[in-house]
């Protein structure tokens, strides 16, 4: 009897401890999080997309990993697409892509515009004081490539205070610049040797180059583009 009750209090124990622990595992709880952390350390128990920024919510454990994994990694809607090269108002050479990590706030203008341009840039200034954030670029992109030269866009960033490392001037050439432009869904026209008509858009790019919200127009209200922007860099 004895010998029974053992080899029973045996095989109890093995069929019990297994249980126990599969009760367990279940038990845990799998978390989600947007990789770009767009609602701070808000966390979701299913797995999903960012209302924010849309993009895939991740497990925590498998974040960082993942992170390594996407971090060259380019979507199909991101500008980084595009291999057009630019100049910098420093004369370097870079394309899109090497902005990439960095919320972009996007400009077309053209530096001997009189009218339009510096107020759109004096948008941009507003945008750039009411953000107050490192992690932003602002990018002005010349209409006009014969025109403005590194040099010139030096000058003009110099001139208007968009001289540290937050304000980037591009020049490409005609077709570097209308390629951009329709990206945008900018227009624009020479109508004399010197001028242009064109759109007044202000674009804001998220950290992988993804059109994520647009101003139209000049020296309106730029609460909501600033908005945005934060939602971008939070």
């Amino acid at each position: 009897m004895k010998k029974t009750s053992l080899l029973l209090s045996i095989i109890i124990a093995l069929i019990v401890l297994p249980s126990c622990n599969t009760t367990e595992s279940n038990a845990e709880e799998v978390h989600y999080q947007c990789p770009m952390k767009c609602e701070g350390d808000k966390t979701y128990s299913e797995p999903g997309s960012c209302p924010v920024c849309h993009m895939d919510l991740q497990k925590l454990e498998d974040k960082e990993t993942s992170h390594e994994h996407e971090a060259d990694e380019i979507l199909e809607t991101s500008i980084f697409n595009l291999t057009s090269k630019w100049n910098t108002q420093n004369n370097e050479t870079i394309e899109l892509k090497d902005l990439k990590g960095d919320v972009l706030v996007m400009v077309m203008i053209y530096t001997s515009c009189k009218s339009a341009c510096p107020r759109l840039m004096a948008d941009m200034r507003h945008i750039y004081a009411d953000v107050d954030d490192a992690s932003v670029k602002y990018v002005l992109i010349s209409i006009d490539p014969t025109v403005d030269t590194p040099e010139r866009l030096k000058a003009v960033a110099i001139e208007n205070q968009m001289d540290n490392k937050q304000w980037v001037f591009l020049q490409g050439t005609e077709e570097t610049v209308r390629e951009f432009a329709n990206v945008l869904a900018v227009k624009y026209k020479k109508i004399t040797p010197l001028d242009f008509s064109h759109s007044n858009i202000i674009s804001v790019f998220d950290k992988d180059g993804v059109l994520y919200h647009q101003q139209e127009g000049l020296g309106g209200d730029n609460k909501e583009t600033v908005a945005k922007i934060k939602e971008l860099v939070n």
